[in-house]
């Protein structure tokens, strides 16, 4: 633990530093967000904030090599290291392209289909697949090689898409890897499957930047993170999912599942590994989904931005920008990490119940805007029933004022007229 630790604050401290730098630059550059209607900030802001998440995973990365755990089961005689390297890479010169003149999405769907292909060609790909009821499936090589490339692919552009409060996509992000991390320690440490070093390695580090570079795109953000670190940080959630989840060693793995150990099978559903991933970025998912079908039934572009995302639907309910984003945080992290519970527990029953007093307060926090809302408008036509109420009192009781004032005071219509002298 303490050496994932090491390599977390590094890249947590490493980002966080040169995301300064690299905002001054930018500036300099001109790669700056102008305002447009769909947008949610009321300042341009710099962008290019991805190169500093590119720097904190290069230090962060050359930190790891140094020790001894990481170097013998990640560094060692592998290419994951030199595929991460090289996607990311391509990824970063696409990025800054975007960030500061625009490029097209077609052309842009083109360059990370490209990446995901060569990074799965150095063997960052899905070899198997663990299906409920039926158990673990070997992939047929080129369906591997399909299906790895449309998951690169689709988490880079759900990322991408979701990117639209300050601090969400990071925080978002890492609180997937943080759930990404627990399981695959659990597997390491509680159950000695090593070759999850590299999951667990990669899910720091992604940590770490994102918390890193968050301690500057908080609202209000001093800088985005752009094209640039949004489709990095996809990319290696993507990458995190491949390596935790496609090349474990499946005889290791039925092993331990198949223990006798009611805690140990406990702790490997068979179904945990086909579900975790989904549920660890469930919103960034369901929200890409709907918009591709949103933005097809309307006619235009899957690509195509518009104003109807999650966080912008939570914005029109009522809640300011940070609440949504804790929102946000709130149901990516309870989905991930009640999955991740199943794992670490015995008890299902506590669970489901948490889990759904947990939705409960949800739920109520998220239609606190309505209530409120409702509540006002009450008020409002309780305060304006009573204000017609006495306008309506004065009216009526003016005339009987007036008649008791003119025949009291001697000088009214209806007083005599005075003697003749």
């Amino acid at each position: 633990m303490r050496e994932y630790l090491a390599v977390l604050m590094i890249a947590w401290v490493t980002t966080y530093l040169v995301t300064g730098p690299v905002r001054e630059v930018a500036i300099r550059f001109g790669a700056i967000t102008a305002l447009r209607e769909r947008d949610v900030h009321s300042t341009p802001t710099p962008r290019l904030g991805g190169v500093g998440m590119y720097l904190g995973l290069l230090v962060a990365l050359l930190t790891a090599s140094r020790m001894p755990m990481m170097q013998t089961w990640f560094f060692d005689g592998a290419k994951t290291v030199q595929a991460l390297l090289i996607g990311s890479a391509m990824l970063m010169v696409i990025g800054v392209v975007d960030d500061r003149w625009g490029v097209d999405a077609v052309i842009k769907l083109a360059g990370q289909t490209l990446v995901a292909s060569i990074m799965v060609l150095m063997g960052v790909q899905l070899t198997w697949i663990s299906v409920p009821g039926v158990g673990i499936v070997s992939l047929e090589p080129n369906l591997a090689v399909t299906v790895s490339v449309l998951l690169i692919v689709g988490m880079i552009n759900a990322v991408n898409f979701v990117d639209g409060l300050d601090g969400l996509a990071a925080g978002m992000v890492a609180i997937a890897a943080s759930c990404f991390f627990v399981y695959a320690y659990r597997l390491q440490n509680g159950y000695g499957i090593s070759t999850i070093t590299p999951a667990a390695t990669v899910s720091v580090i992604l940590i770490g930047v994102c918390v890193g570079f968050l301690c500057h795109n908080w609202s209000p953000a001093r800088i985005f993170m752009g094209d640039s670190g949004s489709m990095m940080i996809g990319m290696l959630l993507a990458v995190i999912t491949i390596l935790e989840f496609g090349q474990i060693d499946p005889d290791q793995l039925k092993f331990v599942a198949g223990s006798t150990s009611t805690a140990t099978y406990k702790a490997i559903p068979g179904v945990l590994p086909l579900v975790l991933p989904f549920c660890a970025v469930a919103l960034p998912v369901a929200d890409t989904i709907m918009a591709v079908v949103r933005r097809t039934r309307a006619g235009r572009s899957p690509f195509s931005a518009d104003a109807e995302h999650m966080h912008h639907r939570l914005l029109q309910i009522g809640h300011s920008r940070r609440r949504a984003v804790l929102i946000m945080y709130f149901w990516s992290a309870l989905i991930s990490f009640t999955v991740v519970m199943f794992s670490v527990s015995t008890q299902s029953r506590p669970i489901v119940l948490g889990a759904m007093g947990l939705m409960l307060l949800g739920l109520v926090l998220l239609l606190l805007p309505q209530a409120r809302k409702h509540l006002d408008d009450r008020a409002g036509r309780t305060a304006s029933a009573r204000a017609r109420g006495r306008h309506a009192a004065r009216e009526e009781s003016a005339p009987r004022d007036l008649v008791r004032s003119g025949s009291g005071s001697g000088s009214g219509f209806d007083d005599p007229p005075p003697p003749a002298s």
